[in-house]
């Protein structure tokens, strides 16, 4: 595809209050969920002793590299296994998931159902790295592989939710998960975000799409 989208013009006062947003409940978030994730990373360390933390370099807007923070999920020797299951991965384009991922722990697999993986991004929300709602920023291997009109989808900030996530996460293929990307781009408006928060709500307690 070629075709190119147009990005309506974005008033001061919209990225003021989408900034102001992100760094209100960023700060509420990350005092509420003190307990939470004192819990989680001992749960962590008890299922597989190691660093309770995953860091891995993710492209936000415009392409820009940053780090992103997330529970660790997987067996610490994970990554050099990815490539004997590349065969099983049941997502099209560039990303990779597959049912019953031998690499995820006991626990991991739970904090992924539920979504508590991606509670320290939180840190990534308040440092403006990301905000609650925006495309999910890829692996920078992954990025490589999008095609022009596949990185359109950067034209914004990367969030902790989007339209994907509470339309079937893993069950829809990759096009229309950009397509869902694009989508938002040109509804972008914080009425917006607020739906799309309360959606994944829902969608993250069902577990659809969950993987």
């Amino acid at each position: 595809m070629d075709e190119k989208i147009v990005i309506p013009n974005r008033k001061t006062g919209h990225r003021f209050c989408k900034r102001a947003f992100d760094i209100f409940f960023s700060i509420i978030g990350l005092i509420i969920f003190v307990p939470a994730h004192l819990l989680i990373a001992v749960a962590i360390f008890i299922d597989n002793p190691g660093p309770v933390l995953f860091f891995q370099e993710r492209n936000g807007l415009n392409g820009k590299v940053f780090i992103i923070w997330k529970f660790r999920t997987m067996f610490q020797d994970a990554p050099e296994f990815r490539k004997g299951l590349e065969f099983r991965n049941e997502l099209d384009g560039p990303a990779f998931k597959i049912k019953n991922d031998p690499r995820i722990t006991r626990v991991g697999r739970f904090l992924r159902r539920m979504s508590l993986d991606e509670l320290p991004q939180l840190v990534n929300i308040l440092r403006g790295e990301m905000s609650f709602v925006g495309p999910r920023p890829l692996p920078t291997y992954e990025t490589a592989r999008l095609n022009a009109y596949q990185r359109q989808r950067m034209l914004v900030k990367p969030g902790l939710t989007c339209y994907w996530q509470c339309s079937g996460r893993n069950k829809i293929p990759f096009q229309q998960w950009v397509e869902l990307d694009l989508k938002y781009i040109k509804e972008e408006s914080i009425w917006n975000d607020i739906k799309i928060l309360c959606k994944t709500f829902f969608s993250v307690i069902s577990g659809d799409g969950a993987c």
